[in-house]
Formats: C-alpha cells, structure tokens, sequence
C-alpha cells in the first residue's frame, strides 16, 4: 500500500487500536503503529501528534464545531447551532466508525492519561463553541452556558450509542437524550 493512500490516517488508528488491544496501550510505540500500518515514522506525526491523539483525532471536532458556528445561518440560536452540528458529525464521522470508538472507549475508560486527555477533548469542544458564540454577539456567560449543556448532552448521547444496540442511529440518541433533558428541566 502506498505511503500516501487517502485511508492513511484510518490505517493508522486501526493499527493502533489492534496493537493497544494485544498489548496494551503503554507497551505500544509509534514505531509499533507505523510498523503495522507499513507507513513512516514521519508520516504519523503528520497525522497525530502522539499516540493519545488516535483516540481523539487532534483538534478535528473542535475546528468542525467552530466552522459549523461561523456557518450558521445569522439568525440561528447558539444551541441549535451545536445540535445541528452535532447531527452532522454524528452521520458524517462518528457512525462510521462505531467500532472503533467503541474499542478507544474502553481503552480511555481504563487508561487514566486517556481519561484525562478525553477530559481536555470536551474542554476544547466547549470552548470552540463559546468562542463561536461569542464571535457572533452571544453574551460570553449564555455562550458558556448553552455550549457547556450542549456538549455534555452529546456526551450522554454518545454514552448511550455505544452502550445500545449497533442498529440505533447516534442522531436518534442525540434527540431522545434532549427529549429527556428537556422533560427533566421543565420550566427552569
């Protein structure tokens, strides 16, 4: 296979998952990864800036969440904005690859720097909302607010996705867990 194959960047995280998964994550190197994907050492910096960013994909979401808020119709409301988005990415990168989130979830649930790292990922996630947000005249504490529930329902969403029956879409997740949340809520 060529160096510079379009599925690169997938070999790489399949590579990875199945050497995470034989000997688990510390004992696997990058070399290890560019040796099973049959890339170079330098063509995996290109992709991920460490072994922790195969679970996470660098600052991919972030960068799609702040380009879908610049987006946005002018009148949009900031939360719907994100659930919109979030509708997007669910049919666009997240359902394709089920099985591998699937894996890196049992692999972050066990791995403490994994954890913590997911941890920053949601940060980041928030933060280039509310950035967005804000950009677009959004009081800075609604923007916190609203970007702040937005991605933790996403989170419960996804919980609950891979948690479910391989058959149920994520975008049927993301509506009933605002459904609930909305019901949850009520008049507060």
């Amino acid at each position: 296979m060529a160096r510079w194959a379009p599925d690169t960047r997938e070999r790489l995280r399949a590579a990875a998952l199945e050497l995470f998964a034989e000997r688990g994550f510390e004992a696997t190197t990058v070399p290890d990864i560019v040796e099973r994907a049959g890339v170079t050492r330098r063509t995996f910096f290109r992709h991920f800036s460490d072994k922790r960013e195969v679970f996470f994909g660098d600052d991919e979401i972030p960068a799609l969440a702040a380009s879908i808020v610049a987006a946005a119709p002018a009148g949009a409301t900031p939360f719907s904005i994100a659930w919109r988005g979030f509708h997007v990415l669910a049919g666009e990168r997240f359902e394709p690859r089920r099985a591998q989130m699937e894996a890196a979830r049992r692999f972050i649930g066990a791995e403490p720097s994994l954890r913590e790292r997911d941890l920053q990922k949601q940060a980041d996630l928030r933060d280039a909302l509310r950035d967005g947000y804000v950009a677009r005249g959004v009081d800075p504490s609604t923007a916190r607010v609203v970007a702040g529930v937005a991605v933790e329902l996403l989170q419960i969403a996804l919980e609950r996705w891979l948690a479910d029956d391989p058959g149920t879409p994520l975008t049927q997740h993301l509506a009933a867990v605002r459904a609930d949340m909305s019901g949850a809520l009520g008049d507060a």
